[in-house]
């Protein structure tokens, strides 16, 4: 575990100063998911104690947050493929799947710091419609919801890992 935090490590590179608080929720998303995963068993990314959500869908979901809201911040809609990987993210997860699930959040994560790169601060005011109903937000609000969602996710991640671990599930 790194004995700081990303927002204690200084700014992210070709980062605007005001996309930097996203850009450090995400790599911490990255980081914590990384520590909370590993070597669980696939017993253990599958289980879901007292009914919760697994270890599996935590981390697929948080990958497809960021896929989701980063595409609303673009002021596009979502694709036929990102409403297929929605229905995907609750399923069980196989222990060879493990490095593709994490390869998929890496690489996800990697290119929402990129995005974040070329986003032109002056428009972060602007609107976004979210959604099928495309209820109203902003540049920076689906951005912001997207790391501060997926952060989220890594709480319930951290218990659900925690009782997963302990055998009571």
């Amino acid at each position: 575990m790194a004995d700081t935090e990303w927002w204690q490590r200084g700014p992210v590179a070709g980062v605007p100063a005001l996309l930097q608080p996203v850009a450090h929720i995400l790599l911490q998303v990255r980081e914590s998911v990384g520590e909370l995963v590993d070597n669980l068993t696939e017993a253990q990314w599958n289980a879901r104690p007292a009914g919760v959500a697994s270890a599996a869908f935590h981390v697929r979901h948080i990958t497809g947050v960021i896929d989701r809201l980063f595409t609303y911040a673009r002021g596009q809609t979502l694709s036929v493929e990102q409403f297929a990987a929605i229905k995907l993210e609750g399923a069980p997860v196989s222990s060879a799947d493990v490095p593709i699930v994490l390869n998929a959040l890496s690489a996800r994560v990697d290119a929402a710091i990129a995005e974040l790169r070329t986003i032109d601060v002056a428009t972060l005011g602007d609107f976004r419609g979210v959604g099928r109903a495309q209820l109203p937000s902003t540049v920076i609000g689906c951005l912001v919801h997207g790391a501060e969602h997926s952060m989220r996710h890594v709480g319930q991640l951290s218990v659900t890992t925690r009782v997963a671990r302990s055998g009571t599930v």
